[in-house]
């Protein structure tokens, strides 16, 4: 028996917020990679380490607002803790192997391409153990071309996201990246829903698990909470608020200045001039 899948019991209400959160979420992920990129020293992983905290905090947030809109009238749903907890870690760990390519080198064909495509993962792979830790009175069945679609789509916005935060050009291509990034996790996650069919098993009762009620809400609080301190963070760098040119320019007043002559020590000049340097005492007498 086929279920009655709706992804939208609350309207436009759930997509809306999911994407605000995707695009919260890349926008200072990919901001703090902007930020690294401006750096060579110590604190660049730990830069890199929180734009991707952010970018899978989005990409986790994105994903279980907009799956509080999704019900299937037949059956209740359920949610496994540790599997949602897990697919968490998989969106952080993916996402910052992806960024820490591109952070350490660069907008390089190659660095993008690796890069994007672990991003893109990442993003598939915790939309769909967010999926798979679903139980229902029912088995998920996906369309095989449809997920593939879902993955390219994600792979190949990311790929541009990334791209675009590697160009350090200020917060106007920061806020272009963090809208496509949200493409992509939003317009993977619907393209993976439309793949997405339940077929009933036909046994009533409640399935095991968490209500998304009782599991969901308690958890965004987190990651909602991480979001609003790195956006503090970000918002107050002086580095970022810059820009690019701006800060390549007190950068060059810095290296300029260091590269002036010491000032001469005074104890060297007298009234008439500079003090000739003691000549060397002559050799005394040999004992041959």
């Amino acid at each position: 028996m086929q279920g009655t899948v709706d992804g939208f019991s609350y309207g436009w209400v759930t997509p809306v917020i999911a994407y605000a959160m995707a695009c919260l979420g890349a926008g200072l992920g990919l901001r703090c990679t902007t930020r690294s990129l401006l750096i060579n020293d110590s604190w660049r992983p730990g830069w890199l380490l929180m734009g991707s905290a952010a970018i899978g905090s989005g990409i986790w947030t994105m994903h279980f607002v907009a799956m509080m809109g999704f019900t299937i009238q037949e059956t209740p749903i359920r949610y496994d803790v540790k599997l949602t907890f897990a697919s968490l870690g998989v969106a952080i760990v993916m996402v910052g192997v992806g960024v820490f390519i591109v952070g350490y080198k660069g907008a390089t064909k190659a660095s993008l391409f690796t890069g994007g495509t672990l991003t893109g993962l990442g993003v598939a792979s915790m939309h769909y153990m967010g999926m798979a830790a679903m139980h229902m009175n029912g088995r998920l069945v996906y369309d095989t071309g449809v997920v593939v679609l879902s993955v390219v789509v994600a792979v190949v916005a990311a790929t541009a996201a990334l791209w675009a935060a590697a160009q350090v050009r200020g917060f106007r291509w920061t806020l272009g990246a963090s809208l496509v990034m949200g493409v992509a996790v939003t317009g993977m996650h619907y393209t993976g829903m439309a793949a997405l069919s339940v077929k009933l098993h036909g046994i009533p009762g409640n399935p095991a698990g968490d209500s998304p009620a009782e599991l969901l809400t308690p958890m965004l609080i987190g990651p909602l909470v991480f979001l609003l301190l790195a956006g503090v963070v970000v918002m107050f760098d002086p580095m970022l608020i810059m820009g690019r040119t701006e800060w390549e320019t007190a950068r060059a007043r810095d290296e300029a200045r260091q590269a002036r002559p010491a000032p001469a020590d005074p104890s060297l000049f007298d009234a008439s001039g500079p003090v000739p340097a003691p000549s060397a005492a002559p050799p005394g007498p040999q004992n041959w």
